[in-house]
């Protein structure tokens, strides 16, 4: 099954679709570089359209970017060799994980005012950020003390919180300005996507499935991710909107995620299709490939997720 457990999506390059005019049809791509190696993800975007993700050194090694003002700027680490970045809020504050010196950690970090801020753990080693708000709140997943157990954190304040767990061991994605929190967690044997608000970690539940997992949350509340079909068959991207999940579909095949929604409420992802997988828009009645969208002789022969 391809789920996001375990995943880390690579590509050679990374684009933005941004609309353009008329003429030019709905959307252009441009390729935003490298940090000098040979691939680069970006993994989240702005209002004011920067982006963060990771992309690979001359040394061969990844490491965080923001890409601002046309140019990608290498974020660093904590002394360590690698480093990703997540999210980044309307501010420019960008949050993500690095290694530590000698590799020994792997730590969640806040980087605003060219200062990269270490998060810390829940005293293990390991912490990572994927998520955060306008508010400056962030959300990811720590290991407890011994590595003996990963939990959601929400670290605001300041402060990182322990979100709790489902039953088991849970991991947060996304947050929105209202403070709300999806990810997933272990309701024993089952991952299960989980709604946090005021206070309380809610179950989303599947499509008949063992797992689900949400990834991100716009301001309105609706939720997207993926959940397995019954019998385990496939997993399908959903919109999680006014207590209701629905099943979004695929391009062909039975397999889709749901990466990101936006407060107009269009959502991006990746489909199972005839040719392999592909990147997607779901405008609230249709998915459409985005490799329509690729003008003849561009350098890229695949979109493969967005």
């Amino acid at each position: 099954m391809k789920t996001m457990q375990g995943r880390r999506l690579t590509a050679v390059g990374f684009f933005v679709l941004g609309v353009a005019s008329v003429n030019a049809g709905p959307y252009t791509l441009t390729d935003l570089g490298t940090l000098g190696g040979t691939s680069s993800q970006a993994y989240g975007v702005n209002d004011a359209g920067q982006i963060v993700g990771r992309a690979t050194t001359t040394g061969g090694v990844d490491h965080a970017f923001l890409y601002s003002g046309g140019a990608m700027s290498d974020l660093g680490t904590f002394g360590g060799t690698a480093s990703e970045a997540h999210g980044i809020n309307d501010a420019g504050q960008v949050v993500g994980w690095a290694r530590t010196t000698g590799n020994a950690a792997t730590h969640a970090f806040l980087y605003s005012g060219g200062l990269m801020l270490d998060l810390g753990t829940f005293g293990g080693t390991i912490s990572e950020a994927y998520g955060v708000n306008n508010a400056g709140q962030v959300v990811g997943t720590s290991h407890t003390t011994g590595d003996a157990l990963q939990l959601a954190f929400l670290y605001s304040g300041g402060v990182m919180s322990d979100l709790g767990t489902l039953g088991g061991a849970s991991s947060a994605f996304g947050i929105n300005d209202a403070g709300q929190v999806v990810g997933g967690s272990f309701t024993g044997a089952n991952l299960h996507a989980f709604l946090y608000s005021g206070g309380v970690m809610s179950d989303l539940g599947a499509f008949g499935g063992s797992h689900s997992f949400a990834i991100r949350i716009n301001d309105a509340g609706q939720a997207v991710g993926y959940a397995y079909t019954t019998g385990d068959l496939g997993n399908h991207a959903f919109l999680y909107s006014g207590g209701v999940m629905s099943d979004l579909g695929t391009l062909a095949g039975p397999l889709s995620v749901a990466y990101g929604i936006n407060n107009a409420g269009y959502i991006v992802g990746e489909s199972s299709s005839f040719q392999g997988f592909h990147a997607f828009l779901y405008d609230g009645n249709t998915m459409t490939d985005l490799n329509a969208f690729i003008p003849p002789g561009s350098a890229f022969s695949q979109l493969t997720s967005a």
